[in-house]
């Protein structure tokens, strides 16, 4: 039983514009409710964007601006058992290395006349804070040669301009 098509059948052309507009205004309605500073990415993210997008996620926000020769006062997390303390090491800043989530600084200190360098990696959850006590007046980009010098001697100008 084939059915035969009746040309004198109307055919309803306004159900297709119907349609067709709902659809338009769905979508303009998705784009109203969605909020411009969202991302909406489709396909897949390449290995670099993954793992730029993580170290973004990683950056701390509230370290102040550190130059060599600045004295600092890092508080170091220390566990001890189930125990977690911050312990400040305070000293001066003699090597900066690296950028971005890698960032270190090498910080040097007198400790029971034996000289003791450290280096923190800014970004790490052991770093709980970091403090400038004190801005230094340097010509150098590394501070090396204060590991030769002993007494007044080891001592940094201070600056009073930044």
């Amino acid at each position: 039983m084939a059915t035969e098509i009746d040309p004198s059948m109307e055919v309803d052309t306004q159900t297709p514009d119907v349609e067709a507009q709902q659809v338009e205004t769905e979508t303009v309605a998705e784009a109203v409710t969605t909020p411009s500073n969202v991302k909406v990415t489709t396909g897949k993210l390449s290995a670099r964007a993954l793992i730029e997008e993580f170290e973004a996620g990683q950056l701390k926000s509230d370290l102040p601006e550190i130059y060599v020769g600045d004295t600092v006062k890092v508080g170091v997390r220390i566990r001890e058992g189930n125990k977690e303390r911050v312990q400040p090491y305070e000293g001066v800043v003699i090597a900066k290395r690296h950028g971005g989530l890698n960032q270190t600084i090498t910080v040097r200190r007198i400790f029971q006349g034996i000289g003791v360098e450290r280096v923190f990696m800014l970004h790490s959850p052991q770093v709980a804070s970091v403090k400038v006590e004190r801005r230094g007046k340097v010509r150098r980009a590394k501070l090396f040669y204060l590991r030769d010098r002993v007494g007044k001697a080891t001592r940094v100008k201070q600056r009073f301009d930044r």
